[in-house]
């Protein structure tokens, strides 16, 4: 096991490499940059190319491709030139806003997932299974502005249940748990948003993998040998298919991080999706370019643990 983490951890040094060519390339190839995202009417030729030289973006493309990727050796992602902060500073102050809501909503649609699942597999063509079926595909048809835009106007403007948007409440200076309650009270929306959109296909996912396991020889001798059907289901068939889906919280590491972009603006959650959408909108290279390697490394680390996991939960799986 320690020598195929290490390999893999090795073969991921090439694949960031190539990820990072490919990324600056298309960076270097869009039209404009940071001085001319500007519109500034009163921007002189001189100024602008002065300016330029400030930012060091008159060099050739692999001129500065070397610079920003030797910078990136050293843990130095540069500095955002919309912020005029460092990266790593920029996506400590935004990145955590975005975790929280990704981190509720992962569990709760988890959980939800699970169990509309293994009761909709359980009773199959049931009237259950087919109200569970009918809202999963309505969650996932619905856009996440419509459900969005539904919420605020029921449960905020009409309702008074809960903040419009934003994070915390202006004009309130609260510390400790009034502060954490304050925030979780604005993180509902767009945590039932997101919730409803992920638990979709989530449900699906499991259905699909109980309906093939609770008709496999092994359920049927359990149920002969007089196991009560709930530790029948939730013993051995939901073990057991739990182990496909093992390998898709893996790749849920990088959305805790990469940030809702269409539920922040609506929200005004001030999440780094949003910081990352207007670094490409202003031409803010380095923080784009940054946070696009980073959810990239995250990406490579997420499909190493779903192998690993893999490999835990099933002993039949050698990882060579």
């Amino acid at each position: 096991m320690k020598q195929y983490i290490i390999r893999r951890l090795l073969q991921m040094i090439p694949t960031l490499i190539g990820i990072s060519i490919i990324v600056f390339a298309i960076s270097s190839l869009v039209p404009g940059d940071y001085i001319t995202a500007q519109n500034n009417p009163n921007m002189t030729q001189e100024k602008a190319q002065q300016l330029r030289e400030i930012y060091g973006l008159d060099k050739p493309a692999v001129q500065r491709y070397f610079i920003w990727i030797g910078n990136m050796l050293t843990g130095n992602m540069g500095d955002s030139l919309v912020h005029k902060e460092p990266v790593t500073s920029v996506m400590n102050n935004y990145v955590w806003n975005s975790f929280i809501i990704a981190f509720f909503s992962l569990l709760l649609a988890w959980i939800i997932a699970i169990f509309a699942g293994v009761f909709s597999a359980k009773f199959q063509y049931s009237f259950f299974d087919k109200i569970v079926t009918l809202l999963v595909f309505l969650f996932m048809s619905l856009p996440s502005f419509f459900l969005g835009l539904l919420l605020i106007k029921t449960l905020s403007l009409e309702l008074k249940l809960f903040p419009v948007g934003g994070m915390t409440t202006a004009g309130l200076n609260a510390e400790g748990w009034a502060y954490i309650l304050d925030v979780l009270k604005h993180a509902v929306l767009p945590i039932i948003v997101l919730t409803m959109l992920s638990t979709g296909s989530l449900t699906r996912y499991f259905r699909t993998s109980m309906l093939e396991v609770i008709h496999m020889d092994y359920i049927r001798t359990a149920r002969a040998k007089g196991l009560h059907e709930r530790v029948v289901i939730f013993k051995h068939a939901l073990r057991n298919a739990m182990l496909p889906a093992i390998t898709l919280l893996g790749f849920e590491l990088p959305s805790l991080f990469g940030g809702a972009i269409i539920l922040e603006k609506i929200f005004i959650w001030p999440g780094v999706g949003q910081v990352y959408l207007e670094s490409i909108s202003m031409r803010d290279y380095p923080f784009m370019l940054g946070f696009t390697i980073f959810i990239a490394l995250l990406t490579l680390l997420g499909n190493l643990l779903s192998d690993v996991l893999y490999g835990v939960a099933d002993p039949r799986i050698r990882l060579k």
